[in-house]
């Protein structure tokens, strides 16, 4: 026996699908990070040698590569091309560490951290990205690296999905 509930005259209806549903606006249909498929981060230890991440980095086609400490939690990033000049200028040695010539992270109290996961949205991602030249890809501990993240990998995504 089916029992009927009645509703005050002034309650609102309740759409429990309003709750779930995306933006209009949203052009990642709600997509994560993982969607991405993203290659494995390649990253180099902070002791790396200017040749080697030189020849890494042109190998790999990356821009930019990420820089661990001997626990490979990430300390920075190699701007490829700043290096590049630097080696070219002779104001880089090829057997320095690159430490010396990474850009570190901000680490301090007052610096928001944004972490960034394989479920981060992409709507997260692209806000991140237009004050960021790319992301970090953690796990959630923050323990690993798992991907780098740029805006280009977002627009190819939104081409290859279609809007």
């Amino acid at each position: 026996m089916a029992t009927s509930i009645q509703l005050p005259s002034d309650a609102v209806p309740f759409n429990i699908f309003a709750l779930t549903s995306m933006p209009p606006n949203d052009k990642y249909r709600g997509a994560v990070v993982e969607d991405l498929q993203l290659p494995p981060a390649f990253c180099l230890p902070s002791t790396e040698s200017v040749s080697r991440a030189m020849e890494s980095a042109y190998d790999r086609d990356f821009s930019h590569i990420p820089v661990l400490n001997r626990d490979r939690r990430p300390l920075g990033y190699v701007d490829v091309a700043a290096l590049k000049e630097k080696w070219e200028a002779g104001t880089a040695s090829p057997n320095d560490s690159i430490s010396k010539y990474m850009t570190k992270f901000n680490r301090s109290a007052s610096q928001h951290y944004t972490l960034i996961t394989p479920l981060t949205s992409l709507a997260e991602l692209a806000e991140f990205l237009r004050d960021n030249i790319f992301a970090l890809v953690t796990d959630q501990g923050r323990n690993f690296v798992l991907a780098v993240a740029t805006s280009q990998d977002l627009d190819n995504f939104v081409t290859r999905r279609g809007r």
